[in-house]
């Protein structure tokens, strides 16, 4: 069943209280970060290295962004940073799909006015 069917068939104060407790359990804003995390193993180019003999050094993170179409940005992510950059990427995520149900929600509210109020 769609969402926007289940969610007409509960009660303007069922649905109330679903986007009061979604609005609840959202992440502190100044722990969100949108990006991705990139794993990768690099080679230095050092010809005695281990990393010729195919032993690469890594793994290296990368945080990567979408700037806009065809641009994009990424930076090294230490290893100390790591596990709180990826709590930051999962609380975002988390926002953004909280944020298109409590929408999804006030969607259906607003479609009950519209329908109550008699039209000129």
């Amino acid at each position: 069943m769609k969402a926007s069917r289940a969610l007409s068939k509960l009660s303007d104060l069922a649905l109330q209280q679903r986007r009061r407790g979604l609005a609840k359990m959202l992440p502190p804003a100044e722990e969100t970060l949108r990006g991705s995390l990139i794993e990768r193993y690099l080679t230095c180019g050092n010809p005695s290295c281990k990393c010729a003999r195919g032993e690469r050094h890594g793994p290296v993170w990368y945080l990567t962004i979408t700037l806009g179409p065809g641009r994009t940005t990424s930076a090294v992510v230490p290893s100390e940073l790591l596990e709180r950059v990826r709590h930051w990427i999962e609380n975002y995520r988390k926002v953004k799909g909280d944020l298109e149900k409590i929408s999804e929600i006030n969607r259906e509210l607003l479609r009950r006015e519209r329908k109550k109020k008699p039209r000129d």
